[in-house]
């Protein structure tokens, strides 16, 4: 199973869509506060349909109360500003995958911290900006997955 960590995520539908995601891929979600949003928000719950009931969410108060729920997991960040691209990583069973706000990213302090076992970056065309927070997630969690067989998460355990 894999962790999937949004650092103050602000848009509350790609939240939902991760929830899907997340149970989707047996992975769990954790959102870092200060949400831009509130759970209950219907945005929320239009884009998870019913899987909001079903997916593994935690919240976490902030950076430090999440570092310290992690334990000694990696913390892989994706970034644009990473130079690794995601596909040259070597995932493992319980990584964390982080990713950042949509409008910002991930502030350099925590990009450049200690906590992060590497920082990866998803190619996009020139001219392009961004790719949507929920599709990043996407793609880095089935790379991840695809590199451990597409087990079950019950496997990876």
């Amino acid at each position: 199973m894999f962790h999937v960590a949004l650092h103050k995520p602000e848009i509350a539908p790609n939240t939902g869509n991760l929830m899907r995601l997340t149970v989707n891929t047996g992975c769990q979600l954790h959102l870092i506060e200060p949400l831009g949003f509130s759970l209950d928000e219907a945005k929320v719950r239009r884009a998870g349909l019913d899987y909001r009931e079903y997916a593994s969410v935690q919240t976490h108060a902030g950076w430090q109360e999440f570092l310290e729920r992690m334990g000694e997991r990696r913390i892989l960040a994706f970034s644009q500003h990473a130079t690794t691209v995601y596909t040259d990583a070597s995932f493992r069973s319980g990584d964390v995958l982080l990713f950042g706000r949509e409008s910002t990213g991930l502030p350099k302090a925590i990009l450049k911290g200690q906590d992060i076992a590497a920082a990866l970056r998803i190619p996009i065309a020139p001219g392009g900006r961004s790719l949507n927070l929920a599709n990043a997630a996407a793609i880095g969690v089935y790379e991840a997955w695809r590199q451990l067989g597409f087990q079950s998460p019950e496997q990876m355990a």
